[in-house]
């Protein structure tokens, strides 16, 4: 059982732990020692969001890692799917991404990228968690000019848009686009609007002002509402909001409609699909992945393969089995014929490529799926144990089910972030799969305490 590691990475309430200065250096210095392969000097990114305790982190995980004689590569604010990237391009030994994501500005995390950009699996995040746990390196103490270096790198920025730019035809650009930008006061709120405006579409730009404390803040992915107000008042073609480590994207309709992964999923698969570069005929979604893209996807022919929740999990999938297409609800695609990771600059540019293609409004191409009614609720729990080993909630589960009768499903998980269970419901009728997921939240709150 990791005891660090969640499903993405090490997350917590910044300077509490797990997310310490002082664990992090610990982290630092445990990753040098697991990437530090060969002979001769060694190098680690380290990017992040702009969340205030950004500062604190980034500095104890270069001490960790230079007092294990590793140098150290800082390009500041940037995406998550940057680092990601840049790895790779500065031939780096791995690359370390500070930032929590979607979550509050007082959280905080931290994610490690393997040489080649892709997230660690399961096992080298468990040697990672045992090496500090055991103290196992506290006797490695390089010295003299064996100890590590820090450099600032400034063409990181101009690297990624370059980078980010190759994900479409090199004659294509979105002039005659009014596209309206939510950077939820995050990781992109520098590059993206840049990268847009350099392809010629006019660009209004909203949350792009981040002072440390409003990340995610009533804005971004997460909260689009601001956003479908200016796409409506603005008569914009498409409104595109990023998370705070810009990782993913949501849409908005040039009606002001909210536009999720699943439908975006499905538009990328019809035209993919339609074009003869949908590998296999087939998608990668998750258990979360609304019934009707399930539908949708069937009817044209098109496999969908669920994983559990979480972007690491459907490129697993992606790369065991050669899959180029996947993604959540929640608005991580991966498409991997350009990227490694989930990457919402990517996404924007190639739904924006999409509508310049085909010549339709981002609300026809969303017609491509219709969603089957989901009641989503999260219930705050103090402890995580195992489901199974709770009748109670397991007779509700059931009982909801025998309720629907086959014409739905229910998902009962624990976040892998956040103190959270998940309860999802589906289902032909709205009242129904309402009661049953306040039934199960209230056996939740009862039984889980």
């Amino acid at each position: 059982m990791k005891k660090l590691f969640g499903t993405d990475g090490v997350r917590g309430v910044a300077n509490l732990e797990p997310m310490t200065s002082e664990i992090a250096m610990k982290l630092g210095r445990a990753a040098a020692y697991v990437f530090k392969q060969g002979k001769g000097r060694h190098k680690i990114v380290i990017g992040k969001d702009t969340r205030i305790s950004g500062y604190m982190l980034e500095s104890a995980l270069t001490s960790g890692l230079c007092s294990m004689g590793v140098d150290v590569l800082l390009v500041g604010p940037l995406p998550t799917p940057a680092i990601a990237f840049l790895t790779r391009s500065l031939r780096a030994d791995a690359g370390v991404m500070i930032s929590a994501s979607h979550n509050p500005y007082q959280d905080n995390g931290i994610k490690f990228f393997s040489r080649d950009g892709f997230k660690l699996p399961d096992e080298l995040e468990h040697r990672i968690e045992e090496l500090i746990l055991t103290n196992e390196i506290e006797h490695i103490r390089p010295t003299a000019d064996e100890i590590g270096k820090a450099y600032r790198i400034d063409d990181a920025e101009g690297r990624y848009i370059e980078f980010v730019k190759r994900s479409l035809p090199r004659q294509m650009d979105f002039q005659g686009l009014n596209v309206v930008i939510d950077c939820a006061n995050g990781a992109a709120y520098h590059v993206f609007p840049k990268v847009v405006r350099e392809l010629g579409a006019t660009v209004e730009v909203i949350a792009d002002e981040p002072d440390g404390t409003n990340i995610n803040a009533n804005c971004g992915a997460v909260y689009p509402e601001r956003l479908q107000q200016v796409v409506r008042e603005l008569r914009a073609d498409i409104g595109i909001a990023l998370d705070g480590d810009a990782d993913r994207a949501v849409f908005v309709s040039e009606q002001g409609e909210l536009v999720d992964g699943d439908h975006a999923l499905a538009a990328f698969a019809f035209d993919l699909q339609a074009r003869g570069r949908l590998r296999h005929s087939t998608v990668v979604g998750t258990v979360m992945s609304n019934f009707g893209l399930e539908l949708a996807l069937q009817k044209a022919g098109i496999n969908l393969v669920r994983t559990p929740v979480g972007d690491r999990y459907i490129l697993e999938s992606m790369v065991r089995h050669g899959y180029n297409l996947g993604g959540e609800q929640s608005g991580h695609l991966i498409f991997l014929d350009f990227h490694t990771s989930g990457d919402g600059l990517i996404s924007g540019l190639q739904m924006l490529k999409l509508m310049k293609r085909t010549g339709q409004p981002l609300s026809q191409i969303a017609q491509c799926m219709t969603s089957v009614p989901q009641v989503r609720l999260d219930v705050s729990v103090p402890s995580k144990p195992d489901l199974s080993t709770i009748p109670q909630i397991q007779h509700a589960i059931q009982s909801g089910e025998e309720r629907l009768n086959r014409t739905g499903r229910i998902l009962v998980r624990y976040s892998g972030t956040e103190p959270l269970l998940r309860i999802m419901v589906e289902g032909r009728e709205k009242t129904m799969i309402r009661d049953i997921a306040e039934d199960l939240a209230h056996v939740v709150k009862k039984h889980i305490h």
